[in-house]
């Protein structure tokens, strides 16, 4: 189960509305071996499409050292689909290397018929994908 913040979950859905056509990505940081995301960090999806994310290079070796020299890991991987379901791709699913990651998927289409956007969380583990309940909380 992911339990994220009320304040972390918001940010997640405005980024995924802001960058929207575009897929929006970034990424949770929090302590190692914690699994309590603490740090939102808007990663640049530098591929600038609505079918495909990829982070910026040079954002995403700043940030890994920054969390090495932190004692942090990537506790959310997140990124938007914007006009499928909130389910991993098989692109997504081959980029998956956060073994300890949550892979949050929020879906700015209204897929579902409840409402304008889906919040889903899953675990990726060797190719395979398991969905997990998300725990929205006000604090920690």
């Amino acid at each position: 189960m992911l339990t994220i913040t009320r304040d972390l979950y918001d940010q997640i859905v405005a980024h995924a509305r802001e960058d929207h056509p575009d897929e929006a990505c970034g990424i949770i940081a929090g302590p190692e071996e914690s699994d309590r995301p603490e740090r939102f960090v808007r990663m640049t999806n530098a591929a600038g499409s609505p079918t495909f994310y990829e982070f910026d290079s040079t954002e995403h070796k700043r940030l890994s050292d920054a969390m090495w020299d932190n004692d942090e890991e990537a506790v959310v991987v997140y990124h938007s689909h914007t006009a499928t379901e909130a389910y991993p791709s098989r692109t997504d699913i081959s980029y998956a290397h956060e073994p300890q990651a949550h892979y949050v998927i929020v879906s700015t289409a209204d897929t579902d018929g409840f409402g304008d956007f889906q919040f889903r969380s899953y675990r990726i583990l060797e190719g395979e994908v398991t969905e997990e309940e998300v725990k929205v909380v006000e604090s920690y």
